[in-house]
């Protein structure tokens, strides 16, 4: 996938500049999403135990207590593990489908390195069912990986693709997802809406990086927002409701004003400050 230039990570989360001489300004659609809480205690604590359970090494460290020791240690940054290896691995899936599209274009690719960069992970299966998927909806590729900006509200973003789907605009995103136990792949999350449509809602797109030109976004006109899981059993598409879009707006809306204070909290320097005993009389 190609990395966005104008984007970085910083202390207020990942966030974008007009051009790449210039500052960052505002946040990522991705972390103005972030501000929702997420309830991940439960899976944290599954992911531990889960790895401790299954560590091969379980039966002879039981006697020593620092084997134990390291036993814990490796099962409690089991879930994080797991986390960077999916983020590896939706990389792997989404420079894929990157390539795909260019070739499509009759632009420069890497077609057959990215699909050898899966098979090198047991991961070919992703790229087989996207070729199904791509070739079943006749997607003709507008614009692969385009980076909006919406400074009416503040934030910006980088879009997997625009293309064209039996006539229509659409705005997708893909998802990589892992498989049920019944062979399906694993449902999307609803806040894909709001990533869809803060891409809709954009004001500009991206022309050249370096000298900083952008011009006015041209497909935020009731374009289908799609949601696209990835799997290695099969491809599902789910278009946003558009009855909910106006919701899921204002939610986006509101958590970027949740970021911008978050940031201005940061800016004010620490919270707390220490305190010296009172001189005594």
């Amino acid at each position: 996938m190609t990395a966005p230039l104008l984007a970085h990570a910083t202390e207020y989360g990942r966030m974008y500049a007009r051009a790449t001489s210039a500052p960052f300004t505002v946040p990522s659609i991705t972390t103005v999403i972030g501000q929702q809480p997420h309830g991940l205690d439960g899976w944290f604590g599954y992911m531990g135990a889960n790895s401790l359970a299954a560590d091969p090494s379980l039966p002879e460290i039981l006697g020593s207590p620092a084997k134990v020791r390291q036993a814990v240690s490796r099962a409690a940054k089991a879930a994080e593990t797991y986390r960077d290896d999916a983020a590896k691995r939706g990389d792997r899936v989404h420079n894929y489908c990157e390539q795909v599209a260019l070739r499509a274009l009759g632009r420069p690719h890497q077609m057959k390195e990215s699909r050898e960069a899966l098979a090198a992970n047991g991961e070919e299966a992703f790229a087989a069912r996207f070729d199904e998927w791509w070739q079943l909806f006749q997607v003709e590729p507008i614009a692969p990986e385009i980076t909006v900006w919406n400074q009416t509200v503040g934030y910006a973003g980088t879009l997997d693709l625009v293309a064209k789907i039996n006539g229509r605009t659409c705005l997708i995103d893909y998802k990589t997802k892992g498989t049920t136990r019944d062979g399906m792949v694993k449902p999307l999350d609803a806040k894909v809406v709001m990533q869809l449509v803060a891409g809709m809602k954009a004001e500009e797109s991206l022309v050249d990086p370096v000298a900083g030109e952008w011009e006015p976004w041209q497909h935020g006109d009731s374009p289908i927002l799609l949601a696209v899981a990835i799997g290695e059993t099969e491809v599902r598409p789910e278009r946003a409701n558009p009855n909910v879009l106006k919701h899921h707006w204002w939610k986006f809306c509101a958590l970027r004003r949740v970021w911008e204070m978050s940031a201005d909290t940061v800016a004010a320097g620490p919270a707390l400050l220490p305190i010296a005993p009172p001189m005594a009389r």
